[in-house]
C-alpha cells in the first residue's frame, strides 16, 4: 500500500481560532493519537493570518484515511467545530515520496 498525505487548510471565524484549536484537541487529539493509521500529523497555526489553521496529516494508506472520517470522534468534532469555522476547509491530498523517518 502506498502511503497518502494530506495538507489541511482551515479559516475560522474571526477571533475563534483558539476555540477550534480546544475542539480540535478535546476530540481530535485524543482520537489521532491512538489510530495507528496516523504515521504523522502536524496541527499548526499560520502565523500570517490569526484565524487561520493548518494541519500536515499522513497516512499509512488512503484507505486508513478515508477510515479515520468514519470514525465518530470525527464526526463529534465536525459537530462542535463547523460553527466556529468560515466555510470548509482547503484540502490538497499528497503522496509522500520519502520522509526523514522512514
Amino acid at each position: 500500500m502506498t502511503q497518502a498525505a494530506l495538507f489541511v487548510k482551515h479559516k475560522t471565524m474571526p477571533g475563534k481560532r483558539d476555540e477550534v484549536r480546544a475542539v480540535w484537541e478535546k476530540h481530535m487529539a485524543p482520537a489521532i493519537a491512538a489510530n495507528a493509521g496516523h504515521t504523522a500529523y502536524f496541527y499548526c497555526f499560520d502565523d500570517s493570518d490569526p484565524d487561520s489553521i493548518c494541519a500536515f496529516q499522513q497516512y499509512a494508506s488512503a484507505e486508513a484515511a478515508q477510515d479515520f472520517l468514519k470514525t465518530p470522534s470525527y464526526a463529534a468534532y465536525l459537530k462542535e467545530v463547523e460553527p466556529l469555522l468560515s466555510g470548509p476547509p482547503q484540502l490538497t491530498p499528497l503522496t509522500p515520496m520519502w520522509s526523514k523517518d522512514a
